[in-house]
């Protein structure tokens, strides 16, 4: 396995600080984690009967085919931002648990939203209902493909939640905080798809919920508490909510508009499975007629698209991610950190908001 980072790197004129170096130097340890920990529970299962490691593969499979690790880097961020030392091992089990809760939600939501792509491969419930198929078994199957994966995805949850077991009561209590809002933000967004309601701000909080206090604030605090450093939490809080929320708006805006060879998945799928993603509350809010559009489906993404930037929404919410980014930086800006990493964390927020991934 190798490191993986944010999509979009600093320019290559502007060298890595040191505080960038140390972050390098540990996420190769979450990786060696995650190998590891996933290649003991394959042999456990796969020596009893190989059939028994199919959801396992399925883990892995997804983790090492990359992905931006945005969660463990935040959470060694948080770690080393505030003070922690680099050759201690406690904060890397909690970014590898990170990584497998991803994997619990990126593998959920691909069958809740019937992707059949992620990072460049079958999803895999896809997967999993082609060699039924192949195989001809008996039954449907998309129906055992979904099985497979809910399966796969509860097992990704218990194997983050089993590495999590030993952690310190704060850490554990970030932890259970994280949990829960990704699962309540993910039914809201469900929820809100069917409904269908206009509203910015249930959708501002749908993006915060299940997108930027999981993949920013709380891994950021999670690596606060491993160092000790609670009063680093209220910078944190008010820097990942910022960043979270520009974060999912560039994630609508990529999905809307972005190129499925470099996302790794397809785009306009938020259009076909009608998310009320914040893009579209505001696109419908400027233009009704959108709203009839999309649940009809009629004359393709390519004419909602042309819509969100005739009606001025494209470039709105470019503006409001500008916004957020320096809302990010100036909280981050006055946190009691150390200069290096007030400005490392200022770049990871450009970074993050201006990705094309």
């Amino acid at each position: 396995m190798t490191a993986h980072v944010m999509a979009t790197p600093r320019p290559a004129s502007a060298p890595a600080t040191s505080a960038r170096r140390t972050l390098m130097s540990l996420l190769p340890r979450v990786e060696e984690q995650l190998h590891a920990f996933l290649s003991a529970e394959y042999e456990r299962w796969h020596a009893l009967d190989p059939r028994w490691s199919v959801p396992i593969d399925g883990i892995a499979d997804l983790v090492n085919a990359g992905g931006k690790r945005m969660r463990p880097t935040f959470c060694l961020s948080g770690y080393l931002a505030s003070g922690g030392d680099p050759q201690d091992q406690r904060v890397v089990p909690v970014a590898a648990a990170l990584e497998l809760l991803h994997a619990c939600a990126l593998i959920h939501d691909d069958v809740m939203d019937e992707s059949p792509v992620r990072r460049g491969a079958p999803t895999v419930h896809t997967g999993q209902a082609a060699l039924h198929r192949e195989r001809g078994w008996r039954g449907a199957a998309d129906r055992y493909g979904e099985n497979v994966a809910i399966l796969a995805g509860d097992l990704a949850l218990v194997y983050s939640d089993e590495i999590m077991a030993e952690v310190e009561p704060a850490v554990a209590a970030e932890w259970h905080l994280l949990r829960s809002e990704l699962i309540i933000g993910q039914y809201m967004d469900v929820a809100a798809s069917v409904e269908f309601e206009p509203d910015p701000e249930t959708s501002r909080w749908i993006a915060i919920a299940k997108s930027g206090r999981y993949t920013i604030h709380r891994p950021l605090v999670l690596g606060a508490a491993v160092a000790g450093r609670p009063d680093a939490a209220p910078a944190f809080e008010e820097y990942g909510a910022a960043l979270g929320e520009a974060f999912q708006l560039r994630d609508d805006l990529l999905d809307a508009f972005g190129d499925s060879e470099v996302t790794g998945k397809p785009s306009g799928q938020d259009f076909e499975q009608h998310k009320m993603t914040l893009l579209m509350a505001l696109a419908i809010q400027r233009n009704a007629h959108i709203r009839e559009l999309v649940p009809a489906r009629l004359r393709g993404a390519d004419h909602l698209r042309e819509l969100l930037v005739e009606t001025g929404v494209r470039d709105d919410v470019e503006k409001h991610i500008d916004g957020l980014v320096e809302r990010a930086c100036r909280a981050i800006g006055a946190a009691p950190l150390e200069p290096e990493w007030r400005e490392e964390l200022a770049a990871m927020a450009h970074e993050v908001a201006y990705r094309n991934a």
